[in-house]
């Protein structure tokens, strides 16, 4: 019984092992710079050469959107088309979606994503001709074309039959958006200071931080300080002014190696009935009761065969066939124990994943789970 349920056992027991050993890590790991920025930009263009799985033509026109954009690009090359002539089961309307990244210079490439806007099939093998990219304010950031990389197919074949694989209707342009304007707070300036957001807040971790960067930086006052749970603000020393000087010393804090404060969690996904633990859980003083019941019901077909010279037919009639099984019940207390042994006790009764999950809700009813429980 503990070979069935091993799998979990040994991820339960994985965590706490990890979390235990936990060691020091890097600032630049589990921060951020709050004065870099990270525009979100978005986009309309057309992506052609489709195989017929463009958006459809629906009589004699395209879809209104897709043939006017057709209509208006041949335009910019002195081309004059009557919209109703055109079909477009080679071209799909999409929208473009990329966030700038961060120290981004004129020049800088970075992967954009791609997504139907009408009623195409698929936009495996696309291309993007060429769109612009602007903020939410209107202002033109980046241009983007290229290739379409879907990394699935979906076929029809002629006899009706479809063969998919993946999602065909969103796809990505590695590196197909250049920028063509700066990113503002690229540069460091001695009179902005450094602004360390903290991804996941704590008081503890952001108090760390300030204490490691403060103890290798001896000043008349700190240089670090600690706003706020998320945010530590570091000054530059009065000595450094030139650009190359504060870029050092930037790249000597992101080096510096701190204890990240970890919060008691137990993550549950009840689709795929997999539990997740910290190290730092605990579990008070609890008894853990277990027993089930069991019913099995099948059907078996029953063959009715008339007798001979009786001018009948044989027929098959199903047949029920209901099997109630009742376990004995099991029960086990546990004091002050660890996910770990928590665990082991749980496989030994003979618990499944899903049953699993079950203890702990009922344990964090009862109070005596010393974590955060979280439910996907």
């Amino acid at each position: 019984m503990i070979k069935r349920h091993l799998p979990v056992l040994l991820a339960l027991a994985l965590a706490l092992q990890t979390a235990r050993a936990q060691s020091p890590v890097r600032i630049k790991d589990i921060t951020t710079y709050r004065n870099l920025q990270h525009i979100a930009l978005v986009g309309y263009g057309l992506v052609i050469g489709l195989n017929g799985t463009g958006d459809r033509a629906i009589g004699r026109r395209g879809t209104v959107f897709t043939v006017q954009s057709i209509a208006n690009m041949l335009e910019e090359f002195g081309i004059t088309v009557n919209s109703d002539n055109l079909r477009t089961r080679n071209v799909a309307a999409v929208m473009v979606t990329a966030t700038t990244p961060p120290f981004g210079k004129p020049g800088t490439q970075f992967d954009v994503n791609v997504a139907s806007l009408g009623d195409a099939t698929s936009l495996e093998n696309g291309v993007l001709l060429m769109s612009p990219l602007r903020d939410a304010r209107g202002q033109y950031y980046a241009t983007a074309q290229g290739p379409l990389s879907v990394g699935g197919y979906n076929i029809t074949t002629l006899g009706g039959e479809r063969l998919r694989q993946n999602y065909t209707l969103v796809g990505r342009v590695p590196g197909g958006a250049v920028l063509e304007r700066a990113i503002a707070g690229a540069i460091p300036t001695p009179d902005l200071p450094i602004e360390l957001l903290i991804k996941e807040p704590s008081y503890t971790t952001a108090t760390r931080i300030a204490n490691v960067i403060n103890a290798i930086n001896p000043a008349p006052e700190p240089l670090a300080q600690t706003l706020d749970a998320s945010l530590v603000q570091v000054a530059y020393p009065a000595n450094l002014t030139e650009t190359w000087e504060l870029v050092q010393f930037i790249a000597s804090i992101e080096t510096l190696q701190v204890l990240k404060d970890i919060e008691a969690r137990v993550v549950i996904n009840e689709r795929t009935g997999t539990v997740v633990a910290g190290g730092s859980v605990t579990i008070g003083s609890v008894m853990v009761s277990h027993g089930s019941l069991q019913i099995h019901t099948t059907t078996m077909p029953f063959v009715v065969q008339p007798n001979a010279f009786a001018q009948g037919r044989t027929i098959s009639v199903p047949v029920s066939r209901t099997t109630v099984i009742e376990q004995e019940g099991q029960a086990t207390v546990l004091s002050a124990a660890t996910v770990a042994e928590l665990a082991v006790a749980l496989n030994a009764m003979g618990f499944k994943p899903r049953d699993i999950i079950a203890v702990f809700q009922a344990i964090k009813e009862a109070g005596a789970l010393n974590a955060r429980l979280i439910i996907m």
